[in-house]
C-alpha cells in the first residue's frame, strides 16, 4: 500500500487559528497533527500558558504569524487568511470576533465554504454564555465532577483533560471534520459550535442510561465504574505507590484473585454487602509488596491489573515503548499524534511554532502579501 509519510490524512487543508489558550490551542494541534497546514494568528505580545514557547507543545506542527486585530488593517489580513483557508478556530468569548471584524459572517463573506469552528465553555448562548470559566466549573456543571473521587472526600479535580480537551478540543474537531465533509460535498460552510458543557455532558451518556435504569446511583464512590467496587479502582503498594484493577468480568476477576493470593473470595463479586471485606482483603494484599513487585506478579495475566505510572515513568514502559507511543523531538519527550493511519502516517513534523515565526512563508504559501507590511 502506498503512503505518504508524515503528510497525514488532513495533508492539503488549510487553517487559520486565532490564538487563544486551552481547548482552542490544542484542538488545532490535533488538526495539525492529522496534516493540516495550521496558521496560528498570535497577538503582538503573544499569550502563553506562562511557559516558554519552545515547550508548548500545543503549537507543535503548526506555522504562526502575527497580526495586530485591533489594528485598522488586522481584521482585513485575517480575512485573507479565511478567504484562503477550509477551517478557522477561534475561541473567544461571544461576539468577541464579531467585534474584532472576523466573526462568521465577515468570514462567510469572503469565504462561503468556510468551516468556522467556535471553542467555549458555555456556548454561544445561554444564561453564562458571557461569563469567565475553566474547565473546572463546566465540568463541575455538567455532573462529570461530582462522579469523580472518593464518597467521604471532594471531587477530584482530572486536570483538565476531561472538560478543555476531551468535551471541548475532541468534540470540536469532530464537528470541524463533519462539517468539513459537508462543505466539500456542497459548498456550504457552517458554524460549529463546541461549548465544553455540551461536549462533557455527552461523554456521560452511558451513565445517563444507567442511572435512568436503576443501575448508577446518583453519588460518588457507590458505583461499578467510579471507585465504589473494589475491583475496580487502585491500591496502595508497600512502596507508597499504586496499582489499578479493572477485573470486571468474571473470568478477570477470577484470576485477579488466584494471582492476588485471595481465592476465599470469589463469591464477593456479586455481593455488594461483602464489598467492604472484599476492599480490606486486597489493599492489605497489596500493601504487603512494592508497586514492582506486583507488576512482575500480573505481567502477562488477564487479570486486568496496571502499575499506576507517573509521566515521567510512561515512556519507558514496554508496551508503550515498543508501539513507539511518544517520541522525543527537539529535545522534549511527547505522544505521538493518534490515531493511527495505515495509508497516510502521521508525525511530529516541527517544534512548536514561535510567535510571529513563519509570517514570510504563509505570506507566500498562502498568497497573503499584506501579512508582510509589519516586516518591510
Amino acid at each position: 500500500m502506498a503512503t505518504t509519510p508524515g503528510q497525514g490524512p488532513l495533508s492539503g487543508v488549510r487553517v487559520v487559528e486565532l490564538a487563544g489558550i486551552g481547548p482552542g490551542p490544542f484542538a488545532a494541534m490535533l488538526l495539525a497533527d492529522l496534516g493540516a497546514d495550521v496558521v496560528r494568528v498570535d497577538r503582538p505580545g503573544g499569550a502563553s500558558l506562562g511557559i516558554d514557547p519552545a515547550f508548548d507543545l500545543t503549537n507543535r506542527n503548526k506555522r504562526s504569524v502575527i497580526v495586530d486585530l485591533k489594528a485598522p488593517d488586522g481584521a482585513a489580513r485575517v480575512l485573507d487568511l479565511a478567504a484562503r483557508a477550509d477551517v478557522l478556530v477561534e475561541g473567544y468569548r461571544p461576539g468577541v470576533a464579531e467585534r474584532l471584524g472576523v466573526g462568521p459572517e465577515a468570514c462567510h463573506a469572503r469565504n462561503p465554504g468556510l468551516v468556522y469552528g467556535r471553542m467555549t465553555g458555555w456556548g454561544q448562548q445561554g444564561p453564562l454564555a458571557s461569563r469567565a470559566g475553566h474547565d473546572i466549573a463546566y465540568i463541575a456543571l455538567t455532573g462529570a465532577l461530582g462522579m469523580i473521587g472518593a464518597p467521604d472526600e471532594p471531587p477530584a479535580a482530572p486536570a483538565n483533560l476531561l472538560g478543555d480537551y476531551a468535551g471541548g478540543s475532541l468534540y470540536l474537531v469532530v464537528g470541524v471534520l463533519a462539517a468539513l465533509h459537508h462543505a466539500r460535498a456542497t459548498g456550504t460552510g457552517q458554524v460549529v459550535d463546541a461549548a465544553i458543557v455540551d461536549g462533557t455532558s455527552h461523554l456521560a451518556a452511558m451513565i445517563h442510561g444507567m442511572l435512568a435504569a436503576g443501575g448508577w446511583q446518583d453519588r460518588r464512590g457507590a458505583n461499578l465504574l467510579d471507585g465504589g467496587c473494589p475491583y475496580y479502582g487502585t491500591y496502595e503498594t508497600a512502596d507508597g505507590k499504586y496499582m489499578a484493577v479493572g477485573a470486571l468480568e468474571r473470568q478477570f476477576y477470577d484470576e485477579f484473585l488466584d494471582l492476588l493470593g485471595l481465592p476465599e473470595h470469589a463469591e464477593a463479586r456479586r455481593d455488594w454487602t461483602r464489598w467492604g471485606e472484599l476492599r480490606e482483603a486486597v489493599a492489605a494484599r497489596f500493601k504487603s509488596r512494592s508497586r514492582d513487585e506486583w507488576t512482575a506478579v500480573f505481567d502477562g495475566s488477564d487479570a486486568c491489573v496496571a502499575p499506576v505510572l507517573s509521566l515521567r515513568e510512561a515512556p519507558h514502559h514496554p508496551h508503550l515503548a515498543a508501539r513507539g507511543t511518544f517520541t522525543d523531538h527537539g529535545g522534549i519527550t511527547q505522544p505521538v499524534p493518534a490515531p493511527r493511519f495505515s495509508a497516510t502516517p502521521t508525525e511530529v513534523r516541527t517544534g512548536p511554532a514561535r510567535p510571529g515565526a513563519d509570517t514570510a512563508d504563509v505570506a507566500r504559501d498562502w498568497n497573503v502579501p499584506d501579512l508582510l507590511k509589519d516586516l518591510a
